[in-house]
């Protein structure tokens, strides 16, 4: 698995794990509070939010498979869904002033991004080629 893999694909597929997870408790368990919530509620509901990171939950296992070069959709759709909760929260610290602790959110989902842009940058290291025969003990 580690080899079929590689990082990327390791990072993609616990990632994309997570974004699914979030977005089944956002459909089926919805925070109690959401007054942080406002500017994106303005757009679409809380449920289509969480199919959107279920969504882009799937996309990244999927690309988790795909060799390097093939995996930017899964790259892609981590921080798409990600930005938007990161600038909601930062807006409804600053300068809304309806959540005083949006700032935290909005780091926590900008770090989130960040890393995400990063791993996306990294290339994958070179395999180690299997021996060929005769066999060395």
């Amino acid at each position: 698995l580690q080899r079929r893999l590689g990082r990327r694909g390791a990072f993609l597929l616990c990632f994309g794990t997570v974004w699914g997870l979030i977005g089944y408790g956002q459909v089926t368990s919805p925070q109690s509070d959401q007054r942080a919530l406002k500017l994106l509620l303005d757009i679409m509901p809380l449920d289509a939010w969480g199919s959107c990171w279920i969504a882009a939950g799937l996309i990244a296992v999927a690309s988790a498979w795909a060799p390097q070069g093939w995996d930017w959709p899964g790259f892609l759709a981590l921080p798409l869904i990600v930005l938007p909760w990161c600038f909601a929260y930062l807006l409804a610290w600053w300068p809304l002033g309806i959540f005083p602790r949006g700032w935290i959110a909005a780091a926590l989902y900008g770090a989130l991004a960040i890393g995400i842009f990063v791993v996306a940058g990294w290339r994958e290291p070179p395999r180690p080629k299997r021996a060929e025969p005769p066999y060395e003990c």
